[in-house]
């Protein structure tokens, strides 16, 4: 039992020790409503994952959650969910203001109310939008059996609905809350799409696992992602260099991109009405009105009597 003592001691002396040392722990100043240091409280990440189910259930009624009150009085329905996340984001807002640095917490109160003001402004703008993207997965998947399938099945929607949210917090520099919502999504259904892209009208992602959209990627409208699509940087080795510089592609209006395809860098523009076939790699702009496709790897095909005349360890050659 006394070395157990011994070791727990040292060691929480040392980890202290970085805690005083290092200003992502513990290091700065001030107090907040909940007693602790303001500029120390990051936001709850449970209470905006709440925020983004909650506000699924304004945006599909009848498809998540139980209220009954939906179909019968949808007035009260969406007055009440509104009221309350608005109370619920306005102070996840708040809190990622003051940890980024802001002093005055007066005006980070009204800072965070005209945020919050804007964005339920456009809600129904961000919900029209959403419609679109229902109707794009319905008409480009024939194994799709309704729009409500879309809706409440498809991983690809739910990952562009919590980027369509997240955007809308993106652009008026909210920090943290746009990323935990999109990583939220990504954790969920393997789609990784940065807040900070910019993505049309009627855009779908069939299938969805691996897709990657950068930051600064462009989409324009009646785009189409399959699975594993990258929408990448060439390189990021200069790191923070790089913060606020297009990395990423522009994708012009009615492009197919098929599975496993990586589009890399800022300078890069696939040319609108074009289709990039699967496995492709492209670091260069396309024209409009394009097709690219990679060539078919040679298949070497033996028939079972071949087989037989060979042993297994002959496959490596």
């Amino acid at each position: 039992m006394e070395r157990k003592r011994e070791i727990i001691l040292k060691t929480a002396e040392e980890i202290q020790k970085i805690y005083e040392s290092e200003d992502l722990f513990l290091g700065k100043s001030g107090t907040c409503r909940c007693g602790m240091d303001v500029k120390r409280c990051l936001p709850d990440r449970d209470a905006i994952i709440e925020v983004i189910q909650e506000l699924e259930q304004v945006v599909f009624p009848g498809y998540f959650g139980e209220d009954s009150m939906a179909r019968v009085q949808p007035e009260y329905h969406v007055g009440f969910w509104l009221n309350h996340l608005y109370d619920k984001l306005k102070e996840q807002v708040e809190i990622a203001l003051l940890y980024q640095g802001e002093e005055d917490t007066q005006k980070v109160s009204e800072r965070s109310a005209q945020i919050c003001e804007k964005f339920f402004r456009n809600l129904p703008k961000v919900q029209e939008r959403l419609i679109k993207d229902v109707q794009a997965g319905f008409d480009g998947d024939p194994a799709a059996k309704s729009k409500e399938e879309i809706i409440f099945c498809y991983p690809g929607l739910f990952a562009i609905y919590v980027y369509r949210i997240a955007h809308e917090l993106y652009v008026e520099n909210v920090p943290y809350i746009p990323r935990i919502m999109t990583e939220y999504a990504h954790n969920k259904t393997g789609i990784d799409i940065n807040p900070g892209a910019t993505i049309g009208e009627y855009f779908f992602i069939d299938h969805g696992t691996g897709v990657v959209i950068g930051e600064t990627t462009y989409i324009g409208d009646n785009v189409k992602l399959y699975q594993g699509v990258t929408l990448g940087a060439l390189s990021t080795r200069s790191g923070q260099q790089l913060s606020g510089v297009k990395r990423h592609p522009t994708i012009e209006n009615n492009v197919t991109i098929y599975s496993n395809s990586s589009v890399l860098g800022g300078e890069t523009v696939i040319g609108e009405n074009s289709t990039i076939g699967g496995n492709t790699f492209i670091t260069e702009s396309i024209p409009p009105n394009t097709r690219v496709s990679a060539k078919s790897p040679e298949l070497v095909i033996k028939r079972p009597k071949e087989l037989e005349k060979e042993s297994i360890w002959d496959w490596e050659n």
